[in-house]
């Protein structure tokens, strides 16, 4: 019997548990994790703000899940330490537990800026469902709050709370919503809609100090101007959570390397969700993919190979699916032609303005690798589809059709490129 250890009880760990427990019924698994909640779905923690779904249906498992697959849960423990050599892990309060394999499912956390007054308590990452508590206590009391960063968690915070009649003002440091997931183009669009549902755009701009002794009440601009909040909900990115490995000569890039078989350079050593490094379909190379959708699967392959079956991974496809205020949008894949290395890249748009429809799709060579969706994203499925398979543009053309796709535009130009590539 093997003792199984999974640091990380949230989409990556708990598929690995039930991956194990598929191959194997008897041998012991340890789930460790840092907060005091059974595994919940962090994807709802903005629609539990919103008002949209209700604490209850944040669990996605069963009261009884952890007793019936025979899991040993240890809540409140944060590992500070891996002992490959000893095949141990090291807790703050200095106890141990020994593992024969291990997955380390820590995931990622939020990146805090170095601004004055950042460690306030009224400072929120909404990373947890400790922290939408929180500000669900506060809302009562609150009518302004401040978001800094216009990336995927900022906004999505910055809709939820503006669905709670608060006012919301959103101060972003580049010159763009959504730069990591959205061109200029696409993101003007969904600019003109967080407008015209009452959320303020400060771009360009960044938050110097946030002001108030002990609560927050104002924060202050680089341009000299402050304004008032309650609260700060911090949305500038994520990092993951690799430090219990720093001290080990673990194979590491901005998180840690895994094979195929989402082993780590340590044999007996798993790792999968947000602190994996692993193979990405479109870039050709390791990427973190932090989406939840990947968690899953990255943590299905590594409870399999856990147990000795060699299943093999077969890459990320980065995803990000979101709805601000009804208007839907899809990024697939690569979605800036820059971030492509080599010759033969090619973007191609269809732009419908007045509809707040817009499309682009990237290739390079005679293969789709990227595409992204506003408006109207009933062909992301689609596309999806085309940029795993590596269909080439004749397949792609077929494929199109075959699923009534409705722009032919698009569908004549991938003609064009089918007969170019031949």
């Amino acid at each position: 019997m093997k003792k199984y250890v999974i640091i990380g009880n949230s989409a990556a760990g708990i598929s690995a548990v039930e991956a194990i427990r598929k191959r194997d019924k008897e041998s012991k698994i340890t789930v460790i994790s840092d907060e005091e909640y059974p595994v919940y779905c962090r994807c709802l923690i903005s629609y539990f703000i919103a008002g949209e779904t209700d604490k209850a249906k944040i669990f996605y498992r069963a009261k009884d899940f952890y007793q019936k697959n025979n899991i040993e849960l240890l809540l409140n423990k944060k590992v500070i330490k891996v002992d490959p050599k000893k095949q141990v892990l090291v807790f703050e309060d200095k106890t141990q537990v020994g593992y024969d394999s291990l997955l380390i499912a820590t995931g990622s956390r939020a990146k805090l800026p170095e601004t004055k007054g950042i460690k306030k308590k009224e400072v929120f990452a909404l990373r947890t469902l400790k922290d939408a508590l929180q500000i669900n206590g506060l809302l009562n009391l609150s009518r302004s709050v401040c978001v800094l960063g216009g990336g995927l968690v900022g906004l999505k915070a910055a809709t939820a709370l503006r669905k709670r009649n608060v006012e919301v003002k959103v101060v972003i440091k580049s010159k763009q919503i959504l730069s990591q997931m959205l061109d200029v183009q696409a993101a003007e669009i969904v600019q003109e809609r967080l407008l015209a549902n009452g959320i303020e755009l400060l771009l360009g701009q960044d938050v110097v100090e946030i002001i108030g002794d002990p609560e927050v009440r104002a924060v202050k601009l680089d341009n000299g101007k402050a304004f008032a909040a309650s609260f700060v909900v911090v949305g500038k990115g994520v990092e993951p959570n690799k430090e219990i490995i720093a001290h080990t000569d673990m194979k590491v890039a901005s998180g840690i390397l895994v094979d195929n078989h989402m082993q780590s350079s340590f044999p007996n050593i798993y790792a999968a969700g947000d602190v994996a490094e692993a193979y990405d379909i479109t870039l050709g190379k390791p990427a973190i993919n932090a989406i939840w959708p990947v968690a899953v699967e990255e943590g299905r392959i590594a409870g399999a190979n856990m147990t000795g079956d060699p299943l093999s991974y077969e890459g990320s496809l980065g995803m990000n699916s979101l709805d601000f205020f009804g208007l839907p949008l899809v990024s697939l894949g690569v979605y800036n032609a820059k971030d492509i290395e080599g010759q033969n890249v090619e973007e191609i748009y269809l732009s419908k303005r007045k509809d707040n429809i817009y499309k682009k799709l990237i290739f390079k060579d005679e293969f789709l690798v990227g595409a992204v969706l506003v408006g109207d994203i009933r062909e992301s499925g689609v596309f999806s589809r085309i940029i795993r398979e590596r269909l080439p543009c004749r397949v792609m053309e077929e494929r199109m059709l075959e699923d009534n796709f409705g722009y032919p535009d698009i569908i004549e130009f991938v003609q064009e490129k089918e007969r170019f590539y031949v």
